[in-house]
């Protein structure tokens, strides 16, 4: 049987060697530096952020590492170690709708800064990565928060320098992905690829108008001194946030939330989705069409709920010196569960691949397993037991072979460092 495949990080020497190498191959002389930013892992909250939710993610090992030379014009070329496709465009011909392709991510970051009123000019990049694609790990915001970094630093910008800073950055990377790249994302995978720390885990809170320290909070999250791991499973089933689902799904939050009145589904308190329902259908004359409100309206509102409380149990401690708590390890897991469950039954943006890796895991042993990111293919997270890594992996590899599925890669995911 073919081997358990295990996909492992670079360390930043590494990556950052890389970046230069692959510089100076592709362009006359040096980069001015190489910066990098990570994946991330969401351990729970999904489709919440853009619902003025919460979410917990935490940042991967796994980082993209971008080699940037400032130009003296507007031009900016792009090549990546990822692909055989060279990008130039010039930044005045940067806008919505007038770029695609995958630099319209890197791109649209300098576009989006000077919208914003920052003095980005051309420049000249390169790509490498060891975040896996097309996997629900955020590799798209990877390669824009270390487009980011780079600008900020090459152009001087200072905004790398303080919470107040980077918040300007995720937004700039927000627009970029949004209007430039076409992807209707929310804000959770740019703020953990930014402001998360190693061995914490990032509390986000995306009401309005929240000051920093309510809106993202390190919290502790030591997993290891537990005697606990998070176990990435890559199903390798294509994850794309362009094809509309994720644009569909969020459509039909707003207009659940348009319908009750509120400005967001965090307003909706969860011993209130009863009526808030009858509301709906009241409003809805399509059956159909209600009910399928009603179900993106109950993930949401439960999704928050479960969110919340993971993270009171988090704060509480989930183990130290390698003893577990058992009674909030278990509940921990009950949450995860739950949460894909929903995401599966609610919100529809489960596949046949991340549903197996799910039921595999659990099988298994895992403590909790649950999709994590956007959905519609990518990954899966499962808690598990430090000795039972191994089991579990193979597990879920046996079962995709099974299955006539392509086998899953697996990585391990210790809470790491943000963009520098």
């Amino acid at each position: 049987m073919q081997q358990v495949e295990w996909l492992a990080a670079w360390v930043p020497d590494e990556g950052a060697t890389r970046g230069r190498e692959l510089f100076s191959r592709t362009f006359d002389g040096e980069s001015d530096g190489v910066w990098s930013a990570p994946g991330r892992v969401n351990v729970i909250g999904e489709h919440t952020d853009y619902n003025a939710g919460l979410c917990l993610p935490t940042a991967l090992p796994h980082r993209t590492y971008v080699a940037l030379r400032r130009r003296a014009d507007d031009m900016v070329k792009l090549a990546s170690a990822q692909t055989d496709e060279q990008w130039t465009a010039s930044l005045a011909d940067v806008a919505p709708g007038a770029v695609s392709g995958w630099g319209a991510y890197v791109a649209g970051v300098a576009w989006a800064l000077r919208e914003a009123g920052y003095p980005v000019g051309g420049f000249e990049a390169t790509v490498d990565s060891c975040v896996p694609f097309g996997a629900s790990l955020s590799s798209s915001a990877a390669l824009e928060c270390a487009t980011a970094a780079a600008l900020d630093a090459t152009f001087e910008l200072g905004l790398m320098d303080s919470v107040d800073g980077r918040r300007v950055l995720i937004a700039a990377c927000i627009r970029a992905e949004n209007e430039i790249a076409g992807a209707a994302t929310g804000g959770l995978d740019h703020a953990a690829a930014l402001l998360c720390q190693p061995g914490h885990a990032l509390a986000l809170d995306f009401r309005p108008g929240l000051p920093p320290d309510e809106f993202a909070q390190l919290t502790p999250f030591d997993l290891a001194a537990a005697g606990l791991t998070l176990l990435v499973i890559d199903s390798r089933a294509p994850h794309q946030l362009v094809d509309g689902q994720y644009a569909a799904r969020r459509a039909s939050c707003e207009q659940a939330a348009e319908l009750l009145g509120v400005s967001s589904l965090r307003e909706v308190p969860i011993d209130g989705l009863l009526t808030a329902s009858e509301v709906l259908f009241d409003a809805v004359p399509n059956e159909a069409e209600a009910k399928l409100l009603c179900r993106r309206m109950r993930h949401v509102v439960t999704e928050i709920a479960r969110t919340a409380e993971f993270i009171a149990l988090v704060r509480t401690g989930l183990g130290s010196d390698g003893v577990p708590n058992e009674a909030a390890v278990t509940r921990a897991g009950e949450l995860m569960n739950a949460s894909h469950d929903s995401l599966r039954d609610d919100y529809e943006v489960t596949v046949r691949e991340t549903d197996l890796a799910v039921e595999a895991s659990r099988a298994a042993g895992a403590i909790g397993a649950r999709m994590t990111g956007g959905g519609f293919g990518g990954s899966t997270i499962a808690l598990v037991r430090a000795g039972e890594v191994d089991a579990v992996a193979a597990a879920v590899h046996a079962a995709f072979v099974d299955a006539g599925l392509t086998a899953p890669g697996f990585l391990l995911a210790p809470p790491s460092a943000a963009a520098f």
